[in-house]
């Protein structure tokens, strides 16, 4: 499946345990992350790979992403990444969940 950033996107809260991820175009091309989080400097490193990682699974390689985390787990870093390309590629029904399976969600 193609994935492609059409339109901003948010996946995620701002509740503990959880991360919010807001996923638009990148004009300057590139992957780009602004991270808040209490956690930045034992774990922001391990976020931004998480989410690279993901975003390089999906094919996508420009995006801008405002990423607010609250102690989320990776699984969930993932899964909301995952989501927020779905919601900006505007795919909201017919997941391809074997595919999403190969992502090691």
């Amino acid at each position: 499946m193609k994935f492609e950033i059409k339109k901003q996107a948010v996946a995620g809260t701002l509740e503990s345990s959880d991360i919010q991820i807001i996923i638009d175009n990148n004009d300057n091309k590139g992957i780009e992350i602004d991270l808040k989080s209490n956690v930045e400097k034992q774990y922001g490193r391990k976020i931004r790979q998480l989410i690279n990682e993901t975003l390089a699974e999906m094919g996508i390689t420009d995006a801008k992403c405002v990423v607010v985390d609250k102690g989320a787990l990776d699984c969930t870093i993932k899964a909301r990444t995952i989501a927020a390309v779905h919601r900006s590629s505007e795919i909201t029904s017919n997941y391809d969940w074997e595919e999403i399976d190969t992502w090691n969600v």
